[in-house]
């Protein structure tokens, strides 16, 4: 079946379409990996081939749409190694875990029987779904403590909101994420924590466990306006600047403005953003139309909004804004849209900690996210750091 019937079979049957397509890109991958062990394709003939495909072995990979059969690819001389079943099964073992949970709870919703009819209803145990949550923490807690080996001169910090069960009662807690930009231009997730709110001592003690694990001086540190984050900064990154999300801010003085006025005043703000005498026009602007209070925000951020102006232009763009971590907190959303609301806090951080080390292993295997300058260079703390 080719990939234009794929994509037909899936139009006309979501369910087995979806299994269909799974199957067929993760069989592609295994197939590449299979190129690159042998450092040849298929009947290739080549003087770099470091040996022979030897067929196929059927391999069954459990996902939530029911059972993949995959054809793993073997090789004549030398173990075939691949990442399929590792990286898919981690984050579908996560999601099935907290889907689980709620189903033991009692919590009966179209999507949790769908799932749990796709696994079977022997599997559904206390102990088998703390055999899944043993298997899946031990990684998770290793990849959220790791040694942070890397200078980061670019620390960004940010957090979105999941619901979570507590008996009959539901609420709102905080992920805080952190992200670095290494020397090297490459990006890395840092760490992770569930908390019940951003306030400044949680993000202290996140600052405090990245130093205990190796973070060093760090130049600039990006996030949005919260107060919390801001003199944790000051108090733990001494001699560091601390940034406003150019998008933070432009969000936070459009709350103080008629919806009318949105559009005009965000161009206003977004041509004033570069430039300190025109940002102090805006304000201007903005009391002579008797928007006092949005010029009020524009001079409570003013002095934190140009300091990525004293890093090479080249990062300019990625160095005012959190987008880097906005994106992973979607796709964060996005891959837990199925659960809901999480059973407890460490259903939660496992499967955003599986995500994240999915996102993490992307990044650092990918395209520099920085361009290579041979060097970062602050102009107001003269850090030199030698990029490779």
């Amino acid at each position: 079946m080719n990939s234009k019937d794929l994509v037909a079979h899936y139009l006309t049957d979501n369910e087995q379409g979806m299994k269909n397509l799974i199957t067929w890109f993760l069989n592609e991958v295994m197939q590449r990996e299979a190129a690159e062990q042998t450092c040849a394709g298929k009947y290739e003939r080549t003087g770099s081939r470091r040996t022979y495909r030897n067929g196929t072995r059927s391999r069954s990979l459990t996902s939530r749409y029911g059972p993949l059969n995959l054809d793993k690819p073997l090789l004549r001389d030398i173990p075939f190694k691949t990442q399929v079943f590792e990286r898919y099964s981690r984050i579908e073992k996560a999601l099935e875990n907290a889907i689980i949970e709620l189903y033991l709870q009692g919590v009966s919703t179209r999507k949790i029987e769908d799932v749990v009819s796709h696994l079977g209803v022997e599997k559904i145990s206390a102990s088998y779904v703390s055999s899944i949550a043993k298997e899946l923490d031990s990684k998770v807690i290793e990849f959220l403590s790791r040694s942070v080996d890397s200078h980061i001169p670019y620390l960004f910090v940010d957090a979105s909101y999941f619901k979570i069960r507590d008996g009959i009662r539901y609420s709102n807690k905080a992920l805080l994420v952190i992200a670095g930009i290494r020397e090297d231009g490459i990006r890395e997730i840092l760490g992770a924590r569930i908390a019940d709110c951003e306030d400044e001592l949680t993000w202290e003690d996140i600052f405090s466990d990245l130093k205990d694990r190796g973070l060093r001086h760090v130049d600039l540190v990006i996030s949005d306006g919260h107060k919390g984050i801001q003199k944790a900064v000051e108090r733990s990154f001494h001699g560091s600047s601390w940034q406003m999300c150019h998008v933070h801010f432009i969000r936070v003085v459009l709350k103080k403005i008629p919806k009318k006025d949105h559009k005009e005043i965000a161009t206003l703000l977004k041509e004033s953003l570069g430039d300190q005498r025109r940002l102090q026009e805006c304000i201007g602007e903005l009391e002579s139309r008797g928007y006092s209070r949005a010029a009020d925000s524009i001079e409570r951020f003013q002095y934190d909004l140009m300091n990525y102006q004293s890093f090479p232009h080249d990062h300019w763009k990625k160095i005012r804004t959190t987008n880097l971590l906005e994106r992973v907190n979607k796709e964060l959303k996005r891959r837990s849209r199925s659960i809901g609301a999480f059973p407890n806090d460490s259903s939660l951080l496992r499967l955003a900690g599986s995500i994240l080390m999915d996102i993490n292993e992307e990044w650092i295997t990918g395209r520099r996210y920085l361009s290579d300058q041979g060097e970062i260079l602050s102009a107001d703390t003269e850090a030199e750091i030698t990029a490779n």
